[in-house]
């Protein structure tokens, strides 16, 4: 899957849901990786406004809608667009906007794919980004909960419950993708309780809301309009949700399962999902290419290539490389190490596990040194095989020797021994993964 931006440039112009101003937009292509980009053209400077995490207004100053800004320049109600440019698979984009909030169109994000069609879209030749979730993401506050399983692909379950006759127990489930939105979600429209406009027109809300734009729903049904889906609320509560999670900045795949959120709830979930993301590339040994000296490197080349630092970098020099086959490490093992003082105190034995380990990072040097794979990480997937022949003591010097079994642009295969004085006191056959940074 490839990064898209636009085609052309092309306009549009509307009034605003909560402020009630005529703003017009012009949407520009722009180069990969960019993201996203509001400029606020009415502005001295023009400056720029990213959409992504760092940026999130928070509700006590957006309520009712989703907002991003920098020091005192915002835009505000984005998610039905950010919703539109997810479905269409646009990562990067230029939007020149002169007022400070999105025009609402009919309070859907079917008119923001209209227009995106018209414009064109077109593939960038660079890898979209997309995360996989890993492992079960959880937020809730006030009987609002959402939580995101990992799947292979991207999956909502929708339930909503309000205290009110019209909007019980509506569910919906889609795995969604481009045609599954347009069809099913994309115009499904903003919507808000009767005994809730004074209130929000007393915060200065709405003010270009009407019941054309906005699904009102009073005691005996909806005012002056009729619903495009019987169950058009959940509907666009789900816009609303993948609308805020297009802030991440890129594609995921999982299963989320929702219960009556909102914004505030899908702003958590969307930290929480960063937050993962971020310690697991964290996690990875990054691949820097350093020049050997006749497959030579020493512990401040190895630091350049492997995150690890005292007391868990338990290579001391590599001694042998050859590229993309096979490498030998050296550990000297003494009596100072960190895990002596816990591990068999009265009988220091260096444990097993780290045995492991240190043939690991001769892997990890071995995989990433390589200049076709700078910029990638290396996750240890799979531990098969391990045996444990001798005990290593202080004073031992291990002889860590890996050698290639298969490895391919996504995957590295190895057979690993460590040695003492010619003996083998482990051995074992790891897998990494190699994935972009």
């Amino acid at each position: 899957m490839e990064q898209r931006t636009i085609k052309k440039p092309i306009q549009l112009s509307g009034v605003g849901l909560h402020t009630g101003a005529e703003v017009n937009l012009k949407f520009k292509p722009a180069p990969t990786n960019t993201g996203i980009n509001f400029i606020r053209v009415d502005v001295k400077d023009s400056p720029m406004i990213k959409a992504d995490t760092r940026n999130i207004l928070e509700q006590d100053r957006s309520p009712r809608r989703t907002s991003v800004g920098n020091d005192s320049v915002e835009v505000h109600t984005i998610e039905h667009l950010m919703a539109a440019l997810w479905a269409l698979g646009i990562d990067n984009i230029l939007i020149e906007i002169d007022g400070p909030e999105l025009p609402g169109l009919d309070g859907s994000a079917i008119g923001f794919i209209e227009i995106l069609k018209k414009a064109g879209i077109e593939n960038q030749e660079v890898s979209k980004k997309i995360y996989q979730i890993r492992s079960p993401i959880w937020v809730e506050q006030d009987g609002a909960m959402i939580m995101v399983l990992p799947d292979n692909q991207f999956r909502v379950s929708y339930t909503l419950n309000y205290e009110h006759p019209l909007l019980k127990a509506q569910y919906l489930s889609f795995t969604i993708d481009e045609n599954t939105f347009e069809k099913e979600i994309a115009s499904s429209r903003t919507f808000c309780l009767e005994r809730e406009v004074d209130d929000l027109k007393g915060q200065g809300l709405g003010k270009g809301a009407n019941y054309e734009n906005t699904v009102v729903v009073g005691k005996k049904g909806v005012i002056d309009n009729d619903l495009r889906f019987d169950d058009e609320f959940a509907r666009h509560k789900v816009l609303d949700l993948l609308g805020d999670l297009y802030l991440l900045g890129y594609g995921i795949k999982g299963h989320i399962i929702a219960m009556r959120s909102g914004h505030p709830l899908n702003i958590r979930l969307v930290d929480k999902i960063e937050t993962q993301r971020e310690k697991l590339q964290e996690g990875g040994i990054k691949g820097v290419y350093v020049e050997t000296d006749g497959g030579v490197l020493d512990a401040s080349d190895i630091q350049k290539i492997l995150p690890h630092r005292y007391p868990f970098l338990l290579v001391d020099k590599i001694i042998e490389l050859e590229p993309g086959k096979r490498a030998v490490g050296i550990k000297n093992v003494t009596i100072n190490e960190e895990f002596f003082t816990g591990h068999f105190p009265g009988r220091p034995v260096m444990p097993g596990v780290l045995i492991i380990e240190a043939m690991a990072q001769v892997a990890g040097v071995l995989m990433l040194n390589k200049k076709e794979n700078i910029g990638k990480v290396a996750y240890f997937m799979s531990l098969d095989n391990a045996k444990f022949r001798k005990t290593v003591l202080p004073g031992d010097q291990l002889r860590l020797e890996v050698k290639v079994v298969k490895l391919k642009s996504k995957i590295g295969q190895v057979h690993t021994r460590a040695l003492v004085d010619g003996q083998v006191v482990s051995e074992a056959d790891l897998m990494f993964a190699l994935v972009n940074a």
